[in-house]
């Protein structure tokens, strides 16, 4: 059913929802909410000036839209972010990076509590510390507060499971007093349990001062072993206090938050503050479009961080004001049950560490554009070298191919392609060579190469006729070089195929050595040498090695399935469903290869007659060996 954009448009109700945009494939490529759906949606399809260029590029792509009424603007705000996250859109301002934040859980409810890492905060009776900024450093705590303090880990419900068991390990090397055996009392543990937490919370004087103290007492009575044991146990505690540095005075929770944006690619700094203290900071990159503005990108950037993240500050210090501000703050404060401020600081402290935060987004667009320019130069720029080897002005897509077979038997084709000297496997295809008989390299890749741009040619007529983009189809997009995996021989083959249909693509050909490595590009007739030492011989040997794995993972993956094809099919009375019976039962061949007519009858669906069948063919002279 042919959809009328223009008379849906008249359709929408002017009430809050969320728009879904859909291209000519169905795939949903944006996805935004309005006060009313009627007004902004109907905004895209009006001739106007001040659209920017990606909202215009957008536009031009869809192909139909729905929607979704809410009772409220938070709702429809709420139900974006879920959609974004769970689709993706490419005209969304996406989060590159998904990540997730542990806690530490003390569970408090417990006779003999625990800490434990957790991946989310829950509604429970527990107390939660955190959000950590690596799993790593909540890993090093841990195992600094087993030390210190002796909790246990063990998930034996205590006190009711005292004595059922022997100690673990743990009370054996001191980290654990074994309140499993009873060897501790309930306020003991509990007495030591309070100072882990307080430990947590950032006090930290009460545990450096004692283990001085034992370092010193150790060290005067010349028991230097446990000695250095506190020493290291100290210089622990510092490392951990050292990186919770006070940041305020007021105790508050909050979440400062810049970004710094170069072209396409933006960077988001985050540092968090629990409790008055810089427990850690993170950066998030995101895909923005030319024309987008800071207030754009981090309101993109604060809805889709905080739809994924449980914890919610008290405050967020931005670098510029938000788009929709007043309805994220609602939207934040219902998630964290209490009044949550957004604020852009112009002056003082706050002021400074957003700046620092602008600083630090800065330095790390700076490095990955450092690492761009390597990546670059490693992959498009390995491209344009092999490209201007031959004389090619241009070369962003190459496709490679191979054949591969056991002496003439099941010859299966491989198709890879690189797109800007990266791999693009969702274009790989893979050949079940039809029309070959016997191990015939040269004609299997004559089949392969027709029935690939034959296809190539018919979708695109198909689509052109339809009036679509051609760019849908699956094959219809044609490469820039084509490279074969041999010299003149499959060189001269693949330009017989593409002369009989019709079209002119360069073809080289990767030649190797006696030793069967490349060493050279066979091209017009002529061999010509590369540097083994460059980014561009580094591609070919990629591309080469990719081809060659393609192939044989598919023609090794059609042997499996066609020895318990093969075996079992010719054995009279044995169906697909018998068959599919006896590997169920049985697993494996050779243990239907062994079983007797009494074991074989056990197989659901199996008569006398069947089994016997089976016993009588493995045992003929013929499958001796099989």
């Amino acid at each position: 059913m042919v959809f009328d954009i223009e008379e849906e448009l008249k359709k929408l109700p002017a009430q809050p929802g969320v728009y879904l945009m859909h291209d000519a494939k169905d795939e949903i490529i944006y996805v935004g909410k309005a006060v009313s759906l009627k007004n902004r949606v109907r905004q895209y399809f009006q001739s106007s000036r001040n659209k920017t260029a990606k909202i215009e590029q957008m536009v031009s792509r869809i192909a139909r839209f729905e929607y979704i009424i809410t009772d409220s603007e938070m709702e429809a705000l709420v139900l974006e972010c879920n959609l974004i996250k769970e689709y993706r859109p490419r005209y969304n301002t996406m989060l590159k990076d998904d990540k997730g934040y542990p806690y530490i859980r003390a569970t408090v409810e417990e006779a003999y509590p625990r800490l434990m890492m957790a991946r989310t905060m829950k509604r429970d009776r527990s107390r939660y510390f955190g959000p950590y900024t690596s799993v790593t450093a909540v890993k090093d705590t841990l195992e600094l507060i087993q030390k210190l303090y002796q909790i246990r880990t063990c998930s034996r419900v205590l006190p009711r499971d005292i004595g059922k068991e022997r100690p673990c390990l743990n009370y054996h090397i001191k980290q654990c007093q074994a309140p499993c055996q009873g060897y501790i009392s309930k306020e003991e543990y509990r007495e030591n349990f309070n100072r882990a937490l307080e430990f947590l919370n950032g006090n930290f004087d009460p545990i450096v001062k004692s283990l001085e103290e034992k370092m010193t007492e150790a060290s005067d009575a010349m028991e230097f072993e446990k000695a250095i044991e506190y020493r290291d146990l100290l210089t622990s505690v510092r490392h951990i206090a050292q990186k919770q540095k006070i940041t305020s005075q007021t105790m508050e929770d909050r979440d400062i938050i810049a970004m710094a944006k170069a072209g396409e690619d933006a960077v988001v700094q985050v540092f968090f503050v629990r409790e008055g203290k810089l427990i850690g900071r993170d950066h998030f990159r995101l895909s923005v479009a030319l024309d987008d503005s800071q207030s754009a990108v981090l309101t993109s950037f604060v809805k889709q961080f905080y739809a994924g993240t449980p914890f919610i500050p008290r405050e967020l210090l931005v670098q510029a004001p938000l788009e929709e501000e007043e309805v994220i703050i609602q939207w934040l404060t219902s998630k964290r049950g209490q009044k949550v401020h957004i604020r852009v600081p112009q002056k003082g402290e706050k002021e400074r560490l957003v700046e620092l935060a602008a600083k630090n987004a800065s330095m790390i667009l700076i490095q990955d554009s450092e690492k761009i320019k390597r990546e670059e130069l490693r992959t498009i720029g390995a491209m344009n070298q092999v490209g201007s080897w031959m004389g090619l002005s241009r070369v962003s897509r190459i496709e490679a191919y191979d054949i591969s077979n056991i002496s003439g038997v099941e010859s299966v084709g491989s198709m890879i392609v690189y797109e800007d000297g990266k791999p693009k496997r969702s274009d790989y295809r893979k050949f079940r060579i039809r029309t070959v008989q016997g191990p015939n390299d040269y004609a299997s890749m004559e089949e392969v190469l027709t029935r690939r741009f034959s296809h190539g040619l018919e979708e695109t007529k198909e689509l052109e006729e339809k009036g679509l983009d051609i760019s849908y189809g699956s094959f219809t997009r044609f490469p820039d070089l084509i490279m074969m995996d041999g010299g003149r021989g499959q060189v001269n083959i693949a330009l017989r195929v593409l002369d009989r249909l019709g079209i002119s693509i360069p073809v080289c050909g990767m030649v190797k050595d006696d030793s069967h490595r490349t060493r050279g590009l066979y091209y017009d007739n002529v061999e010509i040498p590369i540097d083994r030492h460059s980014e561009g011989f580094r591609l070919i040997t990629r591309i080469q090695d990719e081809a060659h794995r393609f192939a044989i993972e598919y023609h090794r993956s059609l042997r499996s399935k066609d020895q318990v094809k093969s075996i079992l099919d010719d054995i009279s009375g044995i169906g697909p469903s018998r068959r599919k019976a006896l590997m169920r039962y049985f697993k494996e061949i050779e243990k239907i290869r062994d079983a007797s007519v009494e074991e074989l009858l056990k197989v659901p669906g199996m008569n006398r007659m069947a089994a016997e069948a089976v016993y009588e063919f493995f045992r003929k002279p013929a499958c001796q060996n099989t």
